[in-house]
């Protein structure tokens, strides 16, 4: 999925997230898959990922 066809998308960013600015990642969520994409720069195509695989990696994450 390129850029224009990700403009649909409703993105969401962490609550952990601050309003200054800085690193922080977006999250948009379709039946299949999972779109990440850097705040600071949405023009720029977003990484995608089936949604199991995500799933799997929040898990990993969560546990450490």
């Amino acid at each position: 999925m390129n850029t224009a066809e990700c403009a649909h998308l409703t993105w969401f960013k962490s609550s952990y997230s601050g309003n200054e600015g800085g690193e922080c990642l977006e999250v948009a969520a379709t039946p299949d898959s999972i779109h990440v994409r850097d705040s600071k720069d949405p023009a720029r195509a977003p990484l995608a990922f089936r949604s199991s695989k995500w799933a799997a990696f929040v898990d990993f994450a969560a546990g450490l």
